[in-house]
Parts: structure tokens; C-alpha cells; sequence
């Protein structure tokens, strides 16, 4: 069960590389995605609208040419609560302690694949234990026609 209201900011120069992130995430059950090609429409988008976006999939090279800390204004903007930052030159993929911490920051060296996306997503959005059913005696009882 995934959570129909995640909003995903996906951002990337590339329009392909959007498509195929949003794509996967789609398979995923994820559908309230926004794509953009830019960190200038990152900025706008958690500026203006107020609203948080539950996660945040960039490819490090839109901020490459300034001198943004990228790691360091996810952290810090309390309108992204989890990032995955690939194609980043810093690779390190932290072990995740128990209780997990409220926030998950990932970098990854390459673009995301449909397994890695589908692991990071389990991570910060889990599947509910589903408990199992109890069945009532009297019920069995009707669906089997024994009922007088």
C-alpha cells in the first residue's frame, strides 16, 4: 500500500531522465509527481506553494556550476523531508541506524534504477503489517449455507 498523497519533486536537465524516474515510480503506485528541469523551479516550487514534497529525486549536476550546497538545502528546507540525490560525486550510502531518523538523505553515482528507487521508496514510505483476518465462525457458517 502506497501512500496515494506523497508528492515527488523529480529534477533533472534531462527530459528522458525525468520521464523514466517518473515512470518507475508510477509501477510504484506513486502518481503525484512534479518534474522540472531545474534547481531555479526546485526554489519556486518550495518557496511559494507552501506545501512539503515527501521526497525529492535530483541529479546533483543542476547545481554544479553554483556553489549550492545540495546536501545542506535539503537538510535544511523543511518543505523537502526526504532526498535522493544521484550522479553525485560524493558516493555514501549511510547505514541506516534503528529507530530510522525522520528525515533520509541518499547519493547515489548513477541514475536511479527501478530497484534501487523501489528499495529508497520501502524505506521512507513502508508497507503497513498487514494483520491478519479473523474469521468469524457464524460467518463461515453463512457463506457455506448452514445458517438456519
Amino acid at each position: 500500500m502506497t501512500d496515494k498523497t506523497l508528492r515527488i519533486l523529480v529534477a533533472d536537465k534531462q527530459h528522458f531522465q525525468r520521464l523514466k524516474i517518473e515512470k518507475m515510480l508510477n509501477q510504484l503506485g506513486y502518481f503525484r509527481i512534479a518534474p522540472v528541469q531545474s534547481f531555479d523551479e526546485i526554489e519556486t516550487l518550495t518557496r511559494f506553494l507552501n506545501k512539503p514534497f515527501g521526497l525529492l529525486i535530483i541529479n546533483s549536476a543542476l547545481v554544479a556550476a553554483t556553489d549550492i550546497d545540495l546536501d545542506e538545502y535539503c537538510r535544511d528546507n523543511p518543505l523537502i523531508h526526504h532526498a535522493l540525490i544521484y550522479d553525485s560525486q560524493e558516493v555514501e550510502l549511510p547505514s541506516l541506524p534503528e529507530p530510522m531518523p525522520a528525515a533520509i538523505q541518499i547519493n547515489l553515482s548513477g541514475a536511479p534504477e527501478s530497484s534501487s528507487l523501489r528499495g529508497f521508496m520501502e524505506i521512507i514510505d513502508p508497507y503497513p503489517q498487514r494483520q491478519s483476518l479473523k474469521v468469524l465462525p457464524w460467518l463461515r457458517e453463512l457463506s457455506q449455507g448452514r445458517v438456519s
